[in-house]
């Protein structure tokens, strides 16, 4: 079984600063859900994703208005931005004369090939990439067609068909997803397409559902994949708030070891033994420690009977027990306190480990490597 850092090497675009491909850090994508000709709404919720960690932001592009807005967004937005565009190539042209970064298309919902043809010149006149976008929902007919029971096969048809009519137009600066609802299709079509085509690969489960059920099967299929080595940009696409979204990604990344840009929380789940409110304990924890860009990893235990054994790879944690926490770093306890005192306490600590150790964890950020490859 591969590990998750053989990756696949595929051919390496770029989306503004943004690598995507070769040995670039794998990106978290989002979209906005905001009405994108709301400029200010818009703009609003894409730095709250770059705020959350968000590499690259997707847009809708309905219409003209929307293509004219991007003109004003894009000046202020902080990370690069895609516009989505189906069926009508000139929101193409349009979108890509008003600054974006990157286009996403299916060249398949594109009716005649010279609509298809101006919208790859437009491309290569701004250096844009273009990400051929396809999903088990817009799959074209004669696709359908040909493998009417077989959505799996039908998605890499569709994709090499796309990929193809950008290649005879020579036109080589793209990436490709092949996105299904259900993960184990969804994984065997990408397994699929990186045999095949040499491009990046934007990977993620559509629809993939609410913020529980889409978290289980985006987790399941994008951890498949990039276990595996295959994926170069994700998006964890959910029916609830963005940010979430990007939450997700990263923490996709972090639990494999292939992104280390924050803080990670290690919580035990609580049992009979428990003699504190460890649910409400954890997630005063985890909101203490959301802003940091350091990947210092504490621990939360519900009791100090094996707490700090079970979490010994942290850097640092809190264990309670009635009326009592302690503080410890490793298997050390560096602080007893009451509980009306524990989180002041533990927060205290944690300033005082990220002052003492930033260039380790600096390292350890850019390494990519798991927490435990590198404590000292």
């Amino acid at each position: 079984m591969k590990s998750p850092h053989q990756r696949r090497i595929s051919k390496q675009i770029r989306v503004k600063d943004v690598l995507i491909g070769g040995n670039a850090p794998i990106a978290v994508q989002s979209m906005t859900t905001s009405d994108t000709r709301d400029i200010p709404e818009t703009v609003h919720q894409i730095k709250r994703l770059a705020d959350a960690g968000c590499d690259i932001v997707r847009l809708a592009v309905p219409d003209k208005e929307a293509a004219e807005a991007l003109k004003s967004i894009v000046l202020q937005s902080p990370i690069p931005v895609i516009a989505d565009i189906h069926f009508d190539y000139r929101l193409a042209l349009q979108a890509a004369d008003n600054g974006v970064h990157g286009l996403r298309i299916n060249p398949g919902n594109l009716p005649r090939k010279e609509f298809i043809r101006k919208v790859v010149d437009k491309a290569k006149e701004r250096d844009l990439p273009i990400r051929i976008g396809v999903n088990a929902g817009s799959l074209e007919k004669i696709v359908k067609e040909q493998y009417p029971d077989d959505i799996c096969s039908a998605l890499v048809e569709s994709a090499l068909l796309n990929v193809r009519l950008l290649e005879e137009e020579e036109f080589f600066n793209m990436k490709i997803s092949v996105k299904a609802s259900d993960p184990m299709t969804m994984v065997a079509a990408y397994k699929r397409v990186a045999e095949a085509v040499p491009y990046p690969l934007h990977v993620g489960v559509t629809e993939a559902g609410t913020l529980k059920r889409g978290l289980i099967k985006s987790a399941v299929g994008i951890g498949i994949l990039l276990y595996e080595g295959i994926g170069d940009t994700i998006r964890v696409s959910l029916t609830a708030d963005s940010v979430e979204e990007v939450t997700a990604g990263h923490e996709i990344l972090k639990s494999l070891g292939l992104r280390a840009e924050s803080a990670d929380l290690v919580s035990c789940p609580s049992c009979g033994r428990a003699e504190v409110d460890l649910h409400g304990l954890a997630n005063q924890v985890e909101a203490m420690i959301a802003q940091i860009k350091l990947p210092v990893r504490v621990a939360v235990m519900g009791c100090f009977v094996n707490g700090p054994g079970e979490a010994s790879h942290a850097d640092l944690g809190i264990a309670g027990a009635r009326n009592e926490y302690y503080i410890f770093r490793g298997l050390e306890v560096v602080n007893k306190v009451p509980q009306d005192q524990a989180l002041e306490a533990l927060r205290v600590e944690l300033d005082k480990f990220l002052a003492e150790n930033e260039p380790m964890l600096r390292a350890r950020m850019m390494s990519n490597a798991t927490p435990e490859a590198l404590l000292v």
